[in-house]
């Protein structure tokens, strides 16, 4: 694990609730000079902490309000089938989120559409591709919790133990 001391702890934080703040705001809200921060900055994106800066988008104003998570099971656990199964799902921009399981379902997708019909579509377009034993897909009525933002108080007390273990 990357150790990250309290200021680049700070700086994540910012950058995870605007990436677009100039390296100077940042400073100054962590008590560092610029070159020192953006020197952080550069180090964490580096290391692969920062993998990436992107744009959240507001899903009504591009009309993709319909959020549905598709839980998937099959009889087929082999790398070969999962990378078969990866390269049907990655044509689908639908497809926002992909994940493999343990437990009763074997993957969950999220994905996002304009309405019902539009699932649908995607819903037989999956079908006609790949054999899958079981599909039950829920429909979001509500988000009531959304962030992108990782917490990072694992990395505090990571560093905190490797601390008092040097003592």
């Amino acid at each position: 694990m990357a150790k990250l001391d309290r200021i680049d702890r700070k700086i994540l934080n910012i950058l995870q609730e605007d990436c677009t703040m100039a390296v100077s705001e940042i400073s100054a809200k962590v008590a560092l000079s610029s070159t020192p921060c953006w020197r952080r900055i550069q180090r964490m994106e580096k290391e692969g902490i920062i993998s990436k800066r992107v744009a959240l988008l507001d899903p009504k104003k591009i009309n993709a309000e319909v959020t549905a998570f598709v839980a998937i099971k099959t009889n087929q656990h082999s790398n070969q089938w999962l990378n078969a199964f990866k390269k049907v799902l990655h044509p689908f921009p639908e497809v926002v989120e992909f994940y493999r399981m343990a437990g009763d379902i074997d993957y969950l997708l999220r994905v996002v559409v304009p309405d019902i019909a539009s699932f649908d579509k995607f819903y037989k377009n999956l079908m006609d591709r790949i054999d899958l034993t079981d599909v039950s897909t829920s429909f979001s009525m509500e988000q009531i919790k959304y962030t992108t933002a990782l917490p990072l108080n694992y990395t505090e007390e990571a560093t905190l133990i490797k601390n008092d273990d040097l003592a």
